[in-house]
């Protein structure tokens, strides 16, 4: 059974840091690779962040890069996403998923590529 639950969010002031997790199950968390993404209000769903389980290589986005990190627990079947220095348009919704196996390195970025999704956990940046 695919279960993936985010925790973490919050309501936070411009510079803060907050961790978000993502629990998942022994299977979920086999996926070739594990992902986090987010929607602000009003947009699409973007890509904030990725990290393969064979090599724990991540990819970020431009906007993060430099201010979040990807990371993974592997005993304890938990992914993390640390985000510091947050700014008021890091504000959204954010999502973890899974991609199980490999699609190619087009599909590692864009939603249509993770087919497991958890509920998600409001982050709301003040100014």
């Amino acid at each position: 059974q695919v279960q993936l639950v985010e925790s973490g969010g919050g309501l936070v002031q411009a510079g803060d840091s907050l961790r978000l997790s993502c629990a998942a199950s022994e299977r979920t968390f086999r996926a070739y690779a594990m992902g986090w993404f987010r929607q602000g209000p009003g947009k699409e769903r973007e890509f904030v962040a990725t990290i393969k389980r064979i090599d724990g290589s991540s990819y970020y986005a431009d906007s993060v890069k430099g201010r979040f990190t990807v990371s993974r627990d592997n005993t304890k079947n938990t992914l993390y996403l640390q985000m510091n220095s947050l700014k008021p348009e890091d504000t959204a919704v954010y999502y973890c998923a899974s991609q199980q196996v490999e699609l190619g390195s087009q599909y590692l970025r864009v939603p249509i590529g993770y087919a497991d999704w958890g509920q998600g956990t409001q982050v709301t940046v003040s100014s």
